[in-house]
């Protein structure tokens, strides 16, 4: 499972570091207006529907299904599966993105309605959101081959895929600015094409894996594909409750003062970072591993799987939700503010980040828990868990709104978030899925104190390096020295490495980490890491 986690959460370090690149870009030639919130409600459907249908629901689904089958059927039988399933799926998301192309005016209504009292924004959001739908079905098929090379533990070209969105999204804003309406036109259209870039990678992976899939067969509701498809109904909520959450905030946001939908969408980017690289890599690894372990019976070593699963994901979300917290401003400020995002944007967009930081452990988690009950074939479970949380967000932001505004939006949240991890942690430990062993129970308070005591030395050294009003600034023998330009980087990159030496420092001298435990598994990593390739 490390070799995975180490795997997904490099490729997606990678993707993510040019994913802020690629918000930089955007942020200085948008900034935080009418046309930047068009193109994130543009960019929210399809996401939307592919971490729903591609990533959530189908993964829930079809990674253990092709696992178990693989294990005892076959390589033979296992491709057929997946052949079907991309057959099927295709014709129907097809027809998806048709019939959203042709009602798209509707279905803005629905998704953005506060939007329909600013007629220019409502027609932008149409125009950008119809360019990108076709990246619904191009991403829900790459999703599809992903789920192949996860089940065959082929982990790589599936995590690096994403960067093709972020490298596509720049160069079109840099390149076809000039020759399309606006730059959220150019964005809109780069978001197409690496949809088509990203089938295209994973396809040639799979081929070299030694499992060539064609989408061109006849649809069929076999046996198996129909097991699938019932699994995989209930997990679109169950897998997929936080981008259900996010969709309500956008919805909500909607109805708030022009910019809010995108000061949540830059914190939200941020927040994603930790999750994609932490919750979503571990949850991708775990899975195929948990599946055969419940498949084959092998109950003390899933339950294994799971505790190493949250120690190794709260050792790494946690400093992560700390700083993310306690150096928000300078993380934003840094990042985005430039340009025609300026210091307010900057200010507001640190506030929800905040906000957002303290959902992160629970976002973690949740992507930890879910396996517990994918693998073992109950998607329902989690359904209405994700139910009662989305219900929770409802009243939580109606509440919480006319206090915060858009920070009310990300408090909700952070707070449904906590109450979906603690209800399917629950569960799992009430069905005897998942216990909590002793090393597990032992570590945890000293990872709690190690993360409070770091974001404590951000707080002070933040309040040094990056005060409210003025550039970054430090004092050596005296003198006070101002940190404009690239040099605002090595300012947060120090804060950050501060960050870091106190919470691992603090971890390692109260017993909650090992540093010679994590070199052992590394130096057993490099010994096998052949076997990893492609």
């Amino acid at each position: 499972m490390l070799k995975g986690v180490l795997t997904v959460g490099g490729w997606t370090m990678a993707s993510r570091v040019l994913g802020f690149a690629r918000d930089m870009l955007i942020a200085s030639r948008l900034g935080a207006g009418p046309m930047a919130d068009a193109f994130f409600v543009a960019l929210k459907l399809p996401n939307l529907f592919r971490r729903l249908f591609g990533e959530g629901a189908f993964n829930a689904a079809f990674v253990p299904a092709f696992a178990g089958t693989l294990a005892v059927q076959g390589p033979a039988v296992a491709r057929q599966l997946a052949e079907r399933m991309a057959a099927l799926m295709t014709l129907w998301l097809s027809l998806l993105v048709i019939l959203g192309i042709i009602a798209m005016p509707q279905l803005m209504s629905v998704l953005a309605p506060g939007f329909t009292g600013d007629p220019a924004k409502f027609q932008m959001a149409i125009e950008l959101t119809r360019i990108t739908f076709p990246y619904l079905l191009l991403i829900c098929l790459t999703a599809l081959v992903s789920g192949v090379l996860n089940g065959l533990d082929r982990f790589a070209a599936a995590a690096a895929a994403p960067i093709f969105f972020n490298l596509l999204s720049m160069a079109a804003l840099l390149v076809l600015t000039p020759y399309v309406a606006t730059p959220a036109h150019a964005l809109a259209w780069g978001v197409t094409v690496s949809g088509a870039v990203q089938l295209g990678l994973v396809l040639w992976a799979c081929a070299r894996a030694g499992m060539p899939l064609q989408f061109l067969k006849p649809p069929s509701l076999a046996p198996e594909v129909r097991q699938v498809l019932r699994r995989m109904g209930p997990g679109i909520i169950g897998a997929g409750v936080t981008q259900l959450n996010l969709a309500v905030d956008v919805i909500i946001a909607s109805f708030l003062p022009a910019g809010a939908v995108s000061y949540l969408y830059y914190a939200d980017r941020v927040g994603q970072l930790p999750l994609g690289v932490i919750g979503a890599a571990v949850g991708t690894a775990m899975l195929p591993l948990l599946s055969r372990q419940v498949r084959s019976g092998e109950t003390l070593s899933a339950h294994r799987t799971m505790n190493r699963a949250m120690e190794l994901s709260l050792l790494l979300c946690l400093p992560a939700a700390a700083g993310q917290a306690a150096a928000a401003w300078p993380i934003v400020s840094v990042l985005f503010q430039r340009g025609a995002f300026g210091a307010e944007a900057a200010a507001l967009t640190a506030a929800a980040l905040s906000a957002y930081a303290l959902g992160l452990p629970a976002y973690v988690l949740v992507k930890i828990y879910a396996p517990g009950f994918f693998a073992r074939g109950d998607t329902a479970t989690p359904v209405k868990v994700g139910f009662a949380a989305v219900g929770l967000n409802i009243a939580l932001n109606l509440l919480l709104i006319p206090w915060l505004s858009h920070v009310g939006v990300a408090l909700a949240t952070a707070l449904s978030a906590w109450f979906n991890a603690g209800m399917l942690g629950w569960l799992l430990n009430r069905r005897g899925q998942m216990i909590l062993d002793r090393r597990l129970r032992r570590r945890i308070p000293r990872l709690l104190l190690a993360a409070a005591l770091m974001a404590g030395a951000i707080l002070a050294l933040r309040m040094v390096l990056f005060p409210m009003e003025g550039p970054p600034r430090f004092v050596v023998l005296g003198v006070l020295f101002s940190l404009e330009g690239p040099l605002r980087f090595l300012a947060l990159a120090a804060l950050v490495a501060a960050g870091g030496a106190v919470y691992f420092g603090v971890a390692q001298a109260l017993g909650a980490i090992d540093v010679r435990e994590v070199r052992g598994m590394l130096r057993r990593r490099r010994k096998t890491a052949p076997a990893t390739t492609a």
